[in-house]
């Protein structure tokens, strides 16, 4: 029993060594297998300044690094996440974004917004699985030129807050988008042809302040719209093509120096302003004011005082019709400086609203 004592105690350690090296690669292989089957990285809040090494992310379907200070983000990062379907980069101080986001193929939401973001890179046209892009509180300038052509499952757009001064034209192709929202920014205009988001609920281009003077009447036949928000801007006329809006129920005007509808409609109900612009778009404003009293009209004025070889139909003054003598008018000689030259331009002139008419 002496002699084999030590035998049988180096057998016990041997196979005590041998139990902990399978026991530590069966938890190596556990984690391993694991991290193989982990959907979603959260990294959120953690002050990075950069990203910390990661483990084979190629079935990762959500990545979350927002609310950190990343300055950038690897290509070869992207590049690697081809199952992603969630990037989450909001709040960090991004000034681009990696041209290989466009082999996220997969990707149906892209969050990055307040960052510093000038402008997106041409490549995130090939993510045409997006569903969701929000790039709210960036200094944008423009958006891709064809990104209308290419992101056709794109259902919200959300670029308020930045300095866009026009969208591209591609934008009206984007058939299935439900909510646009470009306010707060400096947009001159919008695309004429919006008429075919025929799917667009909600639209928001409010507070361009003194850019936007004018919406296309495209607007007026988004079938689908439910809200309209074109309030702080410097708009003076909507569309009466948003009378035949039927499923609009949300009409916000405010902070417009509007003369069609007026105020006083405006401050009615929706329901009013829908009326009004319906009737003006088929002549019955303008049957009104074909019923009211005739006023001089700016041609008979002209003769009246002299401007056509004399007044016809006597000298003298006027009755109480309207007329005018001629002594109340200025000669075309003195209105030929260069204070009134422009008011016998052919289009002052033939305009309904000349300059004579008082």
């Amino acid at each position: 029993m002496m002699v084999h004592e030590p035998q049988m105690r180096m057998e016990t350690l041997r196979n005590n060594s041998s139990n902990k090296r399978k026991s530590s690669y069966r938890e190596r292989r556990s984690s391993n297998i694991e991290i193989e089957k982990v959907e979603e990285v959260d990294f959120s809040g953690m002050a990075l300044y950069s990203l910390p090494t990661t483990p084979n992310l190629m079935n990762i379907h959500k990545l979350d690094l927002s609310n950190n200070n990343l300055e950038s983000i690897p290509e070869s990062l992207t590049a690697r996440m081809l199952s992603l379907v969630v990037l989450d980069v909001h709040s960090n101080q991004l000034k681009s974004l990696p041209n290989s986001i466009g082999c996220l193929s997969k990707l149906k939401t892209l969050n990055f917004s307040n960052n510093l973001l000038r402008s997106l890179p041409k490549t995130i046209e090939n993510c045409r699985s997006l569903e969701e892009l929000n790039g709210n509180f960036n200094q944008l300038r423009q958006l891709p030129d064809t990104i209308g052509f290419e992101l056709l499952n794109l259902q919200r757009l959300y670029v308020n807050s930045n300095k866009l001064a026009l969208l591209p034209y591609s934008i009206s192709h984007l058939t299935n988008l439900r909510i646009l929202d470009v306010r707060l920014n400096c947009l001159r205009s919008l695309p004429d042809d919006l008429e075919n988001l025929i799917n667009l609920e909600i639209l928001n281009v409010s507070q361009n302040f003194q850019y936007l003077v004018s919406i296309p009447y495209s607007v007026g036949l988004l079938m689908s719209l439910v809200e309209l928000d074109v309030s702080y801007n410097k708009i003076t006329t909507l569309p009466e093509s948003i009378g035949c809006l039927r499923k609009l129920n949300k009409l916000s005007v405010e902070g417009n120096p509007l003369v069609s509808p007026p105020l006083d409609v405006v401050e009615q109900s929706l329901q009013a302003v829908k009326e009004y612009l319906s009737e003006k778009m088929n002549g019955g404003h303008n049957n009104k004011s074909q019923v009211a009293p005739k006023k001089p009209s700016w041609l008979g004025k002209l003769v009246k005082c002299g401007t056509f070889n004399g007044p016809i139909g006597g000298d003298g003054p006027r009755d109480e019709r309207g007329a005018f003598s001629a002594s109340d008018y200025r000669s075309i000689d003195g209105l030929a400086s260069p204070k009134y030259m422009g008011m016998f331009s052919p289009k002052r002139l033939f305009s309904p609203k000349s300059y004579f008419a008082r």
